[in-house]
């Protein structure tokens, strides 16, 4: 790590967050580019993120893990779904092989990314959260791996009444280590996959768990075991086991997804058919696991080994449609006005997003508005030089995404090098161009956080892409000069700020 002189050391690259984005990008970073200095500065106290921050109980993956697990590092277990420990555990156990946890500062909050054009790099204020102290560092790039939703806020509607309930409320992203359910009676507010996730596991020692949806999602049963990736692992030596398994349930999760956007109809039958064979003879299934949308406009819900199925049958857990009026001192009462008694309820309502962790940005000392930037190749956003960011998937395997974009982040800056350029920024077409929402996903968490975000363009390396194989040819093959990039050399980095206004106005919301 160079120092400035100016009491700042100076990196090539700073990556921003220690969680599955941050340690994959790290490693393509590292391993085409092992001349580069590189740093992860992590705001809480471990590596990990999300698989770390959630602590309730039963969280696990909703992706097989022969697509979640990284493609440099296969994964070993029999478990296709997998709990949160053994994610942790896997990436703790890849960080220090690959020696990148020696990279990692934790406890070490980026609150300010500040670029100056004459000297060519960032200027990242630094809080450390552990001593309240604060520092700051410098460099080339800085690239943004710290997910998309905030980690010390939750997203919680207001509730008539909460004051009056004797009980206890949980937040999941937020739960005590300490906390008994064991024999209480509980409710679940929410449908998504941190509901489907809790309910089963509360229901194995709870009294009862009622999970209370306003709308229904699409739940669909898969094995915990995977079965075919468990003999292709004893038939084969693991690197080629893994890309076997990874190249077939890449293609399966696509044909899914490429089903249930042409066929909506057809995939809605298929699903509310093993929903039915799976549920109690009678059970309301057009009730409870109906949609009033087509699959995969929000995230389909993965359930292992049907355990959600199997916790109704049983009569430990229930499902019941319809929306919370208030709070009572007891429980809660539904707008039909049935009442649910309940020791303890959980507000599994979702997350706020909150892309690059909120961090102030400026260039040239203007402040930066994401919502007014334009997102290319899903990695970069027009006018903000050297700055890189990472968002997997929704409709897949996030981690699919994070390889492909730190394969190019890498060979973008083998390219510079290769030229003599210091600096790269995306530039829009001069034609203009048309743009849409950054993430085109029902989700609402998503479509509460979308005035906020970034958009994306309508077509060519505009248009971030959801789909793996058109991203493989995107990011891991195409040129990486495409006529979108501007290159310039240290000395002639300086930005015209007078530029960038104008250059925000040719895009054109069209939704």
């Amino acid at each position: 790590m160079e120092n400035t002189g100016t009491g700042r050391d100076r990196v090539d690259v700073l990556i921003v967050g220690a969680g599955l984005s941050g340690i994959g990008v790290a490693h393509y970073l590292q391993d085409r580019l092992p001349h580069k200095e590189y740093l992860i500065l992590e705001a809480r106290d471990t590596l990990g993120g999300t698989w770390d921050l959630f602590r309730y109980p039963g969280i696990r993956s909703d992706s097989d893990l022969s697509t979640f697990s990284y493609e440099f590092r296969p994964w070993q277990s029999d478990q296709a779904i997998a709990p949160a420990g053994m994610i942790l555990d896997y990436l703790r156990e890849t960080a220090a092989e690959e020696g990148i946890d020696t990279h990692i500062r934790c406890s070490r909050r980026v609150t300010e990314l500040s670029w100056s054009s004459a000297e060519g790099c960032w200027t990242a204020r630094v809080q450390h959260t552990d001593t309240g102290d604060w520092s700051e560092l410098t460099a080339t790039w800085v690239f943004c791996a710290g997910g998309y939703y905030r980690y010390d806020q939750a997203y919680t509607p207001s509730f008539e009444g909460t004051e009056r309930f004797e009980g206890t409320i949980v937040h999941p992203q937020f739960w005590p280590e300490d906390l008994e359910y064991a024999g209480k009676q509980i409710v679940v507010i929410g449908s998504g996959a941190t509901a489907m996730t809790l309910v089963p596991a509360l229901a194995e020692t709870a009294g009862h768990v009622t999970m209370v949806q306003r709308t229904p999602t699409y739940v669909l049963p898969l094995p915990s075991v995977d079965r075919a990736a468990v003999r292709t692992r004893r038939r084969f030596a693991p690197d080629r086991a893994h890309a076997i398994n990874r190249a077939r349930n890449i293609r399966r999760q696509r044909l899914i997804w490429s089903l249930s956007r042409r066929f909506p109809g057809l995939v809605r039958r298929f699903i509310r058919r093993v929903n039915r064979h799976l549920l109690p003879e009678g059970y309301p299934v057009e009730v409870d696991f109906n949609p009033p949308y087509d699959p995969w406009d929000q995230r389909l819900c993965i359930v292992p080994d049907g355990d959600l199925f199997r916790a109704i049958r049983a009569g430990s857990a229930s499902i019941v449609t319809d929306r919370v009026r208030t709070f009572t001192e007891r429980g809660v009462q539904l707008e039909s006005g049935r009442e649910l008694p309940a020791d303890l309820i959980i507000t599994a309502t979702g997350l706020n997003l909150q892309l690059f962790g909120g961090i102030r940005v400026r260039v040239d000392g203007n402040p930066v508005d994401f919502s007014e930037h334009v997102a290319y190749r899903g990695l970069m956003l027009n006018d903000i030089p050297n700055f890189a960011y990472a968002v997997g998937y929704t409709n897949a395997s996030w981690t699919l995404k994070i390889g492909l974009l730190g394969e190019y982040f890498a060979r973008l800056l083998a390219h510079m090098d290769a030229e003599g350029w210091a600096v790269c920024r995306a530039e829009l077409p001069a034609d203009g161009l048309d743009t849409l929402p950054l993430l085109d996903f029902g989700a609402g968490y998503v479509q509460r956080s979308l005035a906020s975000l970034p958009r994306q363009g309508d077509r060519g390396p505009w248009r971030t892409s959801t789909d793996y194989r058109d991203d493989v040819k995107l990011l891991r093959h195409a040129p990486v000069q495409d006529g979108s990039l501007r290159f310039e050399p240290a000395r002639a980095a300086h930005l015209d700020t007078a530029a960038i206004a104008p250059l925000r106005c040719t895009w054109r919301p069209t939704r």
